[in-house]
């Protein structure tokens, strides 16, 4: 039998379970699913266990605008995050709509009907995620509306790049996305390899226990220590109705990361000058501040590492840890010899490396029976692709919280169904004229990470201004989603109406069918 709802939400993440709040909030008429291909809720939360494993962003906008984070930390781990998505399926009364253990694998879009057909496999309880087949049962779900929430990043699997030699180390090798649970490194010695947010977090958590951590990198990226704890949260807390208080501070630190954003990315120069004189203060005399801390590319151009209350500083002060700048030559039975002589001692090497992109999840997608090239596609509004009809998408902030794109994303889509229903349409596509599909279109993430660029090719383009382009901009992108007109620059198409040819192939060239009322919806 075919299960057929109004929505369905692909992933049960922390972006999915806020979309699915959102939809029961905004529009409780509307039949729903949470379809999750790992056996837990929580995405990202539940499946990486390192050591320290932390949010980058502070609580009260990494948390839902709904729903007030209650706990005195501003960055929280991996655990309290955790407990924070489950609670909010258990109080929003999600559960009954969540399928554990079902991964989407295609959907078909039918104009005739109006509809998606999912090609989901149920695979057993405890089996080993990968992102290839999956065993399982197939089970065919229908649905008006696609929502996917899937993040962009493969589950089963880390990047790791060829590293001449590490076949024959001697000791254990591990990436933090694959985190064994029996590892213990108590008294050894142990290299990060890698520069990023999870190095940052992982050396100073590790150096509890291990002899001695040092991170091992290539090149070095900035890193900003920040207060673990926000003061005018802990002041307000209390004083005053606690959705008042966690507004205000959401609006605070949200107003805040856009300013240290733009005058970063204004003064470059200025933002480097206090970037270094603060690490500076809380490192030791003799650290070197270049070449350890002073990257050859601009502040933003790739993401900041924030580190709560300067932690990986104190323990390169403590001496549990230091940052060697260098290349691996070569990995030996008992270490890395480094291209400049250089070796470094290990028993335990840990390959921080990065993530592997894997955009809508993998999924393929099909409509009208033609299969969507998604790289061929523009993004409408950074949350539609061109040529495919009642599909959205959360891509959230490289600057800031994810959860603050998410939570725009979920209610624009809760917008622009009620518009549908007012007007009596079953579909939305976004359309993009000539003029935007042959102008300078750029990759949909504009960020200069390795795994961006590693899997560039495969992403939709954006245009050259809205809503055509994927603003880093939480104000703009309010007026825009929240704001902003659901009629622009898409075709509303009533039951049976055929999605024109060559659509889903490309940007689309096809006028704009406009609506029947103008007003502001």
């Amino acid at each position: 039998m075919v299960v057929h709802v109004d929505v369905v939400v692909v992933g049960a993440g922390l972006s999915g379970i806020g979309a699915a709040s959102i939809l029961k909030r905004d529009r409780p008429d509307k039949s729903f699913l949470i379809l999750e291909s790992r056996s837990a809720v929580g995405g990202t939360w539940d499946l990486v266990r390192y050591p320290g494993v932390r949010s980058d962003s502070d609580m009260s906008t990494l948390g839902y605008s709904f729903r007030p984070w209650r706990d005195s930390r501003a960055l929280a781990d991996g655990d309290a995050i955790r407990e924070y998505i489950t609670s909010t399926v258990a109080d929003e009364g999600l559960q009954p709509a969540i399928r554990l253990n079902h991964r989407v694998v295609s959907a078909s879009w039918s104009s005739a009907d109006s509809r998606w057909t999912l090609t989901v496999v149920r695979t057993p309880t405890g089996a080993e995620f990968t992102q290839g087949d999956p065993q399982g049962e197939t089970i065919p779900i229908t649905c008006s509306f696609l929502h996917v929430c899937s993040g962009y990043y493969r589950y089963d699997q880390g990047y790791t790049p060829e590293i001449p030699g590490l076949e024959s180390f001697r000791g254990r090798v591990v990436h933090p996305q694959q985190w064994p649970a029996d590892l213990d490194y108590t008294g050894s010695r142990v290299v990060v390899i890698g520069s990023g947010a999870t190095a940052v977090t992982l050396v100073p958590s590790m150096a509890g226990r291990a002899e001695h951590v040092t991170m091992l990198q290539r090149s070095p990226t900035y890193i900003a220590s920040v207060s673990s704890v926000d003061r005018l949260a802990d002041r307000l807390r209390g004083r005053m109705p606690e959705r008042l208080a966690y507004a205000l501070v959401r609006a605070k630190n949200i107003g805040r990361s856009q300013l240290i954003y733009q005058f970063a990315r204004r003064r470059p120069e200025a933002m480097k000058g206090i970037l270094r004189k603060a690490a500076a203060r809380r490192l030791p005399q003799n650290f070197a501040i270049d070449p350890h801390l002073t990257p050859s590319y601009e502040p933003w151009d790739q993401r900041l590492c924030a580190i709560p209350d300067g932690d990986l500083f104190s323990a390169i002060r403590r001496g549990k840890a230091d940052i060697v700048t260098g290349q691996i030559g070569r990995v030996t039975p008992d270490g890395i010899d480094l291209v400049d002589g250089g070796h470094l001692d290990a028993d335990v090497i840990v390959t921080a490396t990065g993530l592997s992109l894997l955009y809508l999840g993998g999924m393929r997608l099909v409509v009208d029976g033609r299969d969507v090239d998604v790289s061929k596609t523009l993004a409408y509004k950074g949350m539609m692709l061109t040529g495919v009809p009642n599909l959205s998408m959360t891509i959230g902030y490289t600057n800031a919280s994810w959860t603050l794109k998410a939570d725009l994303v979920a209610r624009y889509v809760a917008r622009l169904l009620t518009f549908m229903d007012r007007h009596h349409y079953c579909s939305v596509t976004p359309q993009a004229d000539s003029a935007v599909a042959s102008g300078h279109l750029t990759p949909l993430i504009d960020l200069a990470a390795g795994y961006v660029r590693r899997s560039i090719r495969s992403l939709p383009k954006q245009g050259e201004r809205t809503p055509w382009r994927l603003h880093q901009n939480y104000v703009r992108d309010f007026l825009l989603l929240r704001a902003g007109r659901v009629t622009d620059s898409v075709q509303f198409g009533l039951a049976g109406e055929r999605t024109p040819p060559g659509m889903p192939t490309g940007p689309s060239v096809h006028r704009v069918r406009r609506p029947r009322r103008w007003r502001r919806q």
